[in-house]
């Protein structure tokens, strides 16, 4: 199978993180027989440091004539720590959502029981945990009308929502929960805001259409305390725009790393696939980054394509290396591999160049030869 993959590799350790994914790509073509071809665009401080433009016209061309877009991270101090700047690196990714009608962002929460030590909660929180956050994307108060007065002492930001753009995001999220354990929460704030009490009209109307899923519904306050009390109950959530981009963060804690967990995004054009992890641009240029985010990103983005083996065959590695205590800075401070060598360890597993009965004192820093 062909298939084109643009490649943004964005700001801070985005690009190296993106390189250890294409390597796995590579290594899942070299394997199953197709063939993947990369253009590579700007966006985010980068593309603003080369062009001016946070998000370049070629950009958007190279996105539009692929099949899927594989992007690293975005964002920069410099644009970070000054409020007044004009153009601002996420203003680049807003766009690309916008422009290629992205509307979905699909985040899936899981988590490892070696690393259950790493999360705030008790391992027995922890087990069985595995929920999805639909997150939608294109709508909500950050693209509404903002305003502030003359003298920068009001400001607003106006939240609006469409019922087209609530219908379209809740039909995929009950979709998939059809494929799941069949239970779908919406999270909202629907005592309070007009756009909630919309969402939640919308999703009891079209709920009927879907029987054989149990359906219910959350404020965004007690949603944000059942993900830390009790997070296995829940299988498929949907959400607004804000909403889901603050509970999706807290989520992330649970898997023990904030590197470790994958997004995509989905709408009428091209797929983008990334970590949801920042630039962590202190950690830019050391080796230290956890690629897993970004490879298990891609291992979404393979099945998006259909190749269901080939992804499982990617996540089967990842599960090795956790397993085996390969793992980056974040997730071991003392006794840590480096994003390479990670890269590399995956790509031999899905290459079946790696004994699975490995022994841990076998491995040397910095090299995956298994001795």
């Amino acid at each position: 199978m062909h298939k084109k993959i643009a490649v943004i590799l964005g700001d801070g350790i985005g690009p190296e993180v993106t390189q250890q994914s294409i390597r796995v790509l590579d290594t899942i073509a070299e394997q199953f027989e197709h063939q993947f071809e990369y253009a590579y665009g700007l966006m985010g401080a980068d593309a603003i440091d080369k062009t001016g433009n946070p998000l370049p016209d070629e950009t958007i061309e190279i996105c539009l004539n692929s099949d899927a877009i594989l992007f690293g991270a975005i964002g920069h101090p410099k644009y970070d720590n000054d409020p007044s700047a004009k153009v601002r690196p996420e203003q680049g990714l807003l766009k690309l959502r916008k422009t290629l009608q992205l509307f979905a962002n699909i985040r899936p929460v899981t988590t490892y029981a070696s690393l259950q030590h790493l999360a705030p909660l008790k391992a027995s929180q922890l087990e069985n945990v595995d929920f999805v956050i639909f997150r939608e994307l294109t709508g909500g108060i950050y693209f509404g009308h903002k305003e502030t007065n003359a003298d920068q002492t009001i400001a607003s930001d106006l939240c609006t929502y469409t019922r087209e753009e609530i219908l379209r995001i809740s039909h995929l999220a009950f979709q998939y929960a059809q494929q799941r354990r069949k239970k779908l929460t919406l999270v909202d704030k629907a005592n309070v805001l007009e756009t909630s009490r919309l969402w939640r009209k919308i999703v009891k109307e079209i709920a009927v259409e879907y029987p054989d899923v149990e359906t219910d519904f959350m404020f965004v306050d007690n949603a944000a305390m059942q993900i830390i009390l009790n997070p296995k109950q829940f299988d498929v959530v949907l959400t607004e725009n804000m909403f889901g981009d603050i509970i999706s963060d807290e989520a992330s804690v649970l898997s023990g790393s904030l590197g470790l967990l994958p997004s995509a995004s989905v709408g009428n054009g091209s797929a983008l696939f990334e970590p949801i992890h920042g630039s962590y641009p202190q950690a830019a240029g050391k080796d230290i980054a956890n690629p897993l985010g970004s490879i298990l990103s891609a291992a979404m983005m393979l099945d998006h394509f259909g190749m269901t083996e080939e992804s499982e065959r990617v996540r089967e590695a990842v599960n090795w290396t956790l397993q085996h205590g390969f793992v980056t800075k974040d997730i071991d401070s003392v006794n840590f591999y480096f994003t390479t060598t990670i890269g590399e360890l995956i790509c031999d597993h899905i290459a079946q160049k790696i004994r699975t009965d490995v022994n841990q004192t076998n491995i040397e820093l910095r090299k995956s030869t298994i001795i």
